[in-house]
């Protein structure tokens, strides 16, 4: 089966570079060379070989990180992740759609995907956030995160939801792979991780209990799981714990972050009136469209084309006077830092030095003339110290002179989901079409083209 993709049309605010592409009706059409449009491929191909060459072989999953240097924390080589996993199966779709596998192929990796998840540990149909690829066995996040994890179920939900509607009108197996996750998405329990309460709780463990205690508000990355939340034909929740909940009744928009003249519409969490990690603006929209898309809260696509332009304009302006950074090298997100792992966000106190590849290439929808210099001058000039096996490292510091060969699949996943986006609109039409996610939408109260 093929799909005929609708023009992708990114107007970028452009409170930073003036710059503002126009209608794209082809691939060809949104590259200024033809020598860009082949390193755009090649920065795909070679990030997807992360969940195709480097994916653990009994369950076909993404494996939590991988080091090139063999230097592995927990001996965690077999540890699989749901978050991340569900980023890899939508790589895998872009994989099929850029011929860098075949249509069978994909087929059959993800059924053995699809195996293991029917068979691993769930809990009120959620999964947890890793498991032993193995065994399919809970590894524990942390000490009392040792049962579901609700926001990496969103994630790899996402994903699956896109496999459905991506082979549903397939042959015969192809037809049997997508009841089979349609299955798997009717058997979480939306509304278990209410804990009675208009919220969604983040986690739940049968030996636990509720005690991570931790009701998810917004803002943050977690919009998609209050969507498929109120979408879910099963067990879905009404809209007051959305807007109780999530919105916290108006309270998401009481302090909005800002940075000089770019303003967000919404509060992020953790750091009042400054801006999150910029994953924040890609994890709930690898299939959620954000164009178009608003409610009462916040126009979606200004929100993360604005929460792009302040990370770039912040790095731009370098307050902290960090070696390397400017336009051609933009990007604040959690990933790995000189010190384990961070949250870095364009504050003096969280802007630790380190550029993560992954923030500026996965915002290539929102900022594609800012996200494209990066991209060229992070390969043309920095490749021997920034690409490996998989595309580019997770995280650099040349203030550091630190180029660790590491990777992470929860990063390396959006680059290409979030790229083929820009590029097709591939996941966006495939999650959109869902006819459960339209309603859900509708119930939400929210506005997007793709509800008319």
């Amino acid at each position: 089966m093929k799909y005929i993709f609708y023009s992708l049309v990114v107007i970028c605010v452009t409170a930073c570079s003036g710059s503002k592409t126009a209608s794209i009706k082809s691939d060809t059409g949104i590259f200024s060379s033809k020598a860009d449009e082949e390193l755009f491929t090649e920065v795909q191909r070679g990030t997807f070989k992360y969940f195709w060459d480097g994916a653990e072989p009994n369950s076909g999953l993404a494996r939590e990180r991988y080091h090139a240097d063999n230097i592995y924390p927990q001996n965690d080589k077999h540890i699989v992740t749901s978050g991340g996993g569900g980023f890899g199966v939508m790589a895998i779709l872009v994989g099929i759609e850029r011929k860098f596998i075949t249509r069978e192929e994909a087929v059959q990796r993800l059924e053995k995907i699809i195996g293991f998840l029917e068979t691993a540990d769930r809990f009120h149909g959620a999964w947890p956030h890793w498991w032993n690829g193995e065994t399919g066995k809970v590894k524990p996040f942390s000490r009392y995160d040792d049962g579901g994890d609700l926001v990496e179920t969103s994630f790899m939900l996402q994903g699956l939801l896109c496999v459905r509607q991506y082979f549903q009108q397939g042959n015969e197996k192809e037809k049997a792979l997508a009841a089979r996750v349609d299955k798997l998405w009717k058997e979480v329990e939306f509304d278990w991780y209410r804990n009675g309460k208009n919220v969604l709780y983040w986690h739940w463990s049968p030996d636990n209990g509720w005690r991570m205690n931790f009701a998810v508000h917004g803002y943050n990355e977690c919009l998609i799981m209050y969507v498929l939340a109120a979408s879910s034909p099963t067990h879905g929740v009404p809209a007051e714990v959305y807007h109780e909940g999530w919105a916290q009744n108006g309270k998401i928009n009481e302090k909005p972050a800002y940075y000089e003249d770019i303003k967000l519409q919404m509060n992020h969490q953790g750091d009042a009136g400054n801006s999150g990690p910029l994953f924040w603006a890609h994890y709930s929209y690898l299939g959620l469209d954000p164009r178009g898309l608003k409610d009462k809260y916040a126009d979606y696509w200004k929100d993360n084309t604005n929460h792009a332009l302040i990370h770039y304009k912040w790095c731009v302006n370098n307050p902290n006077k960090y070696k390397g950074y400017g336009p051609d090298s933009w990007g604040l997100t959690s990933s790995y830092s000189m010190k384990g792992y961070a949250g870095h966000a364009p504050t003096e106190k969280r802007d630790l030095g380190v550029i993560s590849p992954t923030a500026a290439l996965s915002s290539f929808p929102y900022t594609p003339n800012e996200s494209m210099a990066a991209m060229r001058h992070w390969y043309n000039t920095m490749k021997d110290k920034l690409w490996g096996p998989y595309g580019f490292y997770d995280a650099f510091s040349e203030t550091a002179n630190w180029y660790p060969p590491r990777y992470l699949a929860i990063d390396q996943g959006p680059i290409v989901v979030m790229m083929e986006n820009y590029r097709s609109g591939l996941l966006w039409k495939l999650f959109m079409s869902c006819p459960e996610i339209k309603q859900g939408l509708k119930k939400l109260d929210f506005q997007s083209p793709h509800l008319k």
